[in-house]
Order: structure tokens, then C-alpha cells, then sequence
């Protein structure tokens, strides 16, 4: 998706979590090394937390935006949770884990 949309403003940002299952006990190099062997060719930050008192300021600005919000409570449940931001740095949908971003919904913000 990165390759394919950043030509038009797509910026695809990775922030490792070890919040979950302790699923990103590495250093940021490790995790760099990691991503690398995926071909992850977006922007990788450092590790933080996404959830409670230490949470990062994006992450809570993010879950708290009206589009934003979680289901079941408002904290990220899992890894791989994203969110899309239109060009004037608004939230237009989160995605769970799973959830794969539609690209007819990328295509109306990417323009």
C-alpha cells in the first residue's frame, strides 16, 4: 500500500508497541532489522506505549478524536490498530487489528 500511494501523499507510520503480549521486547534496531526482512519500506518510530498513564500524546489525541474511538472501551487492544488521517490532520477511521484499510476509502482522502 505504501509503494503504491505514497506518490500521491500517502505516509504510512509504524510505532512498535511491546504493550501486547510482550510482542516487541527488542531494541529499535532489532525491531528495524525485523521490519526490514518484511520489505517495510514506511516510516518506523521509536517504541512506545499507546495505553494508559504513559501513553504516547499522538496515540491518546487519536483515540479521542469523535472518529477515533474504540469499541468496548477506548484503549488499543491490539497490535496493528491504525488510523487514517486526512491531509488537514483530521481522524476519518480507525481500523482494528484485522481490519484491512479500504482502498476506495484511501482513494476519496488521497488525492
Amino acid at each position: 500500500m505504501h509503494a503504491t500511494y505514497a506518490e500521491k501523499g500517502l505516509r504510512i507510520m509504524g510505532f512498535p508497541c511491546n504493550q501486547f503480549g510482550k510482542q516487541e521486547p527488542g531494541t529499535e534496531a532489532d525491531i528495524k532489522e525485523f521490519a526490514k526482512g518484511y520489505n517495510a519500506e514506511f516510516d518506523l518510530f521509536s517504541k512506545i506505549e499507546v495505553n494508559g498513564d504513559g501513553a504516547h500524546p499522538l496515540w491518546k489525541w487519536m483515540k479521542d478524536q469523535p472518529k477515533g474511538k474504540g469499541t468496548l472501551g477506548n484503549n488499543i487492544k491490539w497490535n496493528f490498530t491504525k488510523f487514517l488521517i486526512d491531509r488537514e490532520g483530521q481522524v476519518v477511521k480507525r481500523y482494528g487489528p484485522m481490519d484491512d484499510p479500504s482502498v476506495s476509502q484511501l482513494r476519496m482522502h488521497i488525492k
